[in-house]
């Protein structure tokens, strides 16, 4: 299957400040609109499955601007109508959804890190422990897993502690499944500094853990990050790396030098190392999603 790409990076590329500790989310009260049409792009680049707008969604972030916990919990469920509509409007158009399956969408559940807004989803650390982890995300992942997603992306997960909260409260919505995705700093650990193996194992026994893998990692790491996976688990791997260059929290930019490849032309390395579910996270655009496609047509073709 194939992924979307970034989604805050190109709603910054299309002229979306997002210079607030809501980051994308900022957007779900600016302008929804240009968050539909992201989404919608994708299907049209060739995308199975649209991320939603609530990385950084929270019913702490939103207190700050000032929301209730009920205007919060409506945000979020209206990022998820615009990933559904977006769809509607994709199969809405025979042309574009030939060959095509019926596209999925994914809630973002991003980690206790992003609502920090200083790049803690990189490093880990919190110095919370996993009972602190589950209280924060249960709230988040009552309304996500109710508001007509098909599925949670719990994802950019710096350490085994978040996953293993995760896991632990994914019974509690016995209605959803779910993939898991770790930060990387290398190709063997994740970004706190476990072996990605250890946390691999440690949700391997949860049924609604429907897929494993890495995201928001730098691409060189991917294929190492792909082999590990596979010597732990049979679940399906999936990767959406950035574009290799390094987010700066306190400047809030990215810096450093982008992988120059398109994702399409990694993908038949990580095809081949067992990853099942690719695309981009941030700095990829629909053109890198586009390629995706195109690769898999020439795939199916051959």
């Amino acid at each position: 299957m194939i992924l979307d790409g970034g989604l805050a990076s190109e709603l910054e590329r299309r002229g979306a400040d997002l210079h607030d500790p809501l980051w994308s989310a900022k957007v779900l009260l600016d302008a929804p609109e240009l968050i539909r049409q992201v989404h919608l792009d994708y299907y049209l680049a060739g995308a199975d499955v649209a991320t939603t707008a609530t990385y950084q969604a929270s019913f702490a972030g939103f207190a700050r601007r000032g929301l209730d916990a009920v205007a919060a919990a409506a945000l979020m469920r209206r990022a998820v109508e615009l990933a559904c509509e977006a769809r509607e409007m994709f199969w809405a158009r025979p042309q574009a959804r030939a060959g095509r399956c019926f596209p999925l969408v994914a809630a973002s559940v991003g980690p206790y890190g992003a609502t920090l807004h200083d790049g803690s989803e990189y490093r880990g650390h919190y110095g919370l422990g996993i009972d602190e982890l589950v209280a924060f995300h249960r709230p988040r992942l009552a309304v996500l897993a109710t508001a007509g997603a098909d599925l949670l992306a719990c994802e950019t997960l710096p350490c085994r502690d978040e996953a293993v909260a995760l896991a632990r409260l994914l019974p509690e919505f016995p209605q959803m499944q779910a993939w898991i995705s770790f930060s990387c700093r290398d190709g063997e650990h994740v970004s706190q500094g476990e072996p990605l193996a250890d946390c691999i194992d440690a949700v391997e026994g949860c049924a609604q853990v429907a897929a494993v893998g890495v995201n928001c990692t730098a691409p060189q790491f991917v294929a190492s990050l792909i082999e590990v996976a596979a010597s732990r688990t049979a679940k399906p791997i999936v990767v959406y790396p950035n574009s290799g260059e390094r987010y700066d929290a306190a400047a809030m930019c990215w810096n450093g030098s982008a992988d120059t490849t398109m994702l399409a032309d990694h993908a038949s390395e990580w095809y081949r190392l067992g990853a099942r579910l690719i695309g981009g996270c941030c700095r990829t655009t629909p053109g890198d999603i586009r390629a995706l496609r195109a690769w898999v047509e020439q795939r199916n073709a051959a």
